[in-house]
């Protein structure tokens, strides 16, 4: 158990429609909930398809476009991803008219709610709304909706992407950590030092935690 009086800092980089982010958080903060682990979260930008058109595309001809992988192979990944989601609690409801979306205007709300404290409601809800009920994150208006419903104000939400007012940190930090070395997601760093990539599995986390535990400040 990490008793000490520091939390243990946490920066996760990664994009909302990587199945693999939300996997690996949901396994993270069941390891963390085990062993009882102070800690903060920060989020941070990541896009997976940064040429992505406006309007997305169909999920499945995206990933055969991008990897090559046959419908077979599609199904059997979106197979392991759901259950890898089942055993966190995390409901993953794929169907043929899934979409890939481009989600810098999803970056730019996260960024937005971050100033108001409520990021990792917004992260979580944003989650929910892709991949569980299929909700069409390329249209700022159910953006705005999905913001309203964790409790932030609609109207302002809709200015920030009607304007793009936060294009340019989105930009700035997501080149900050490609400088670091981030090339693929989820990416997880604990205290600024310790690097680890990829959904680890919950047993994984609580060995890395219980290290981080006894290491000296």
């Amino acid at each position: 158990m990490n008793q000490s009086q520091k939390p243990l800092r946490i920066d996760i980089v990664s994009d909302v429609v990587c199945p693999w982010c939300v996997i690996g958080y949901r396994q993270l903060a069941e390891a963390l909930k085990q062993t009882n682990t102070a800690h903060t979260i920060h989020w941070h930008p990541f896009e997976l398809n940064t040429n992505m058109p406006a309007e997305g595309q169909n999920l499945r001809e995206h990933i055969m476009e991008k990897y090559g992988s046959s419908k077979q192979e599609s199904d059997a990944s979106r197979e392991r991803m759901a259950e890898a989601g089942r055993e966190v609690g995390f409901e993953f409801n794929f169907n043929d008219d899934t979409r890939m979306h481009n989600t810098f205007n999803l970056h730019q709300l996260l960024h937005w709610a971050d100033q108001q404290g409520r990021m990792h409601e917004l992260k979580q809800a944003l989650f929910a709304a892709h991949f569980t009920d299929n909700r069409n994150i390329s249209d700022i208006q159910v953006l705005a909706d999905i913001a309203a419903e964790t409790g932030l104000d609609r109207s302002e939400a809709l200015a920030v992407l009607e304007g793009q007012f936060f294009a340019k940190e989105v930009r700035t930090e997501e080149q900050h950590w490609q400088q670091q070395g981030i090339q693929s997601v989820p990416a997880i760093v604990f205290n600024e030092r310790h690097l680890v990539s990829g959904a680890q599995g919950v047993d994984n986390y609580i060995n890395i935690l219980e290290q981080l535990a006894n290491m000296p400040d």
